[in-house]
């Protein structure tokens, strides 16, 4: 790669384009503004639902059916060989079995830093000694409000894993490159892992390691 190049500045959060350049002049509204009134449908254990009247930028009205949710972190957890942790993991509202990185849901309002470390040690059994953002995602907007912080973790350490009851998953060790394999043939289906791995594709593509960006974090 030519020195200077520096692809990575996509993957996370020092990416500078969000469309709004190329948008309409649409009045600026907060989210807030446009909301004319909340009913609440459902509430869970994780989500709650409700059915939320709007005004759309374009002076719409809407009824709209919106899920929210706390939010969660992913890991791309890549270890000294140049593999990934990728789970293969049982989930009912898709189905079967399914590959994923570990990840895992905010609680109680947490960091997401704070997950990130925390889903990594229960479901992969790995502490890391470096850390570094590589930005976030949506979930479907059209309907959650679930954001996804993703995250590339090297110097990993073996720690004991911690599964809960529901969790039933098969830790694998992957060449990074065999997993985007994986994605381009269609066998990667979860939205957070494909984000995932192009993202830190990118990120790796660096000359500067991961571990030496401005934003990684000490381990605590």
């Amino acid at each position: 790669m030519a020195r200077g190049h520096r692809p990575c500045e996509a993957a996370g959060s020092g990416y500078m384009g969000t469309g709004a350049e190329h948008a309409r002049p649409w009045p600026i509204w907060t989210a807030a503004d446009m909301t004319k009134s909340v009913t609440a449908i459902f509430t869970g254990r994780v989500i709650q639902v409700n059915l939320e009247r709007v005004i759309l930028p374009n002076g719409t009205r809407a009824e709209l059916e919106i899920v929210r949710h706390p939010g969660g972190a992913a890991i791309v957890a890549l270890d000294a060989e140049g593999r990934i942790c990728l789970l293969r993991q049982y989930r009912h509202a898709a189905g079967g079995w399914i590959w994923e990185l570990p990840a895992g849901k905010l609680d109680h309002g947490e960091p997401p830093l704070a997950t990130a470390r925390r889903e990594l040690e229960e479901e992969a059994g790995m502490h890391a000694g470096s850390w570094r953002s590589l930005g976030d995602c949506l979930s479907s907007p059209g309907v959650f409000t679930e954001i996804v912080h993703l995250y590339l973790a090297t110097e990993l350490t073996p720690v004991e894993q911690r599964l809960e009851d529901h969790e039933v998953i098969e830790v694998h060790w992957i060449p990074f490159e065999a997993a985007l394999a994986m994605a381009h043939r269609g066998e990667l289906r979860d939205g957070k892992t494909l984000a995932g791995l192009l993202r830190a594709s990118a990120a790796m593509t660096c000359e500067t390691p991961a571990g030496d960006a401005p934003d990684a974090s000490p381990a605590p």
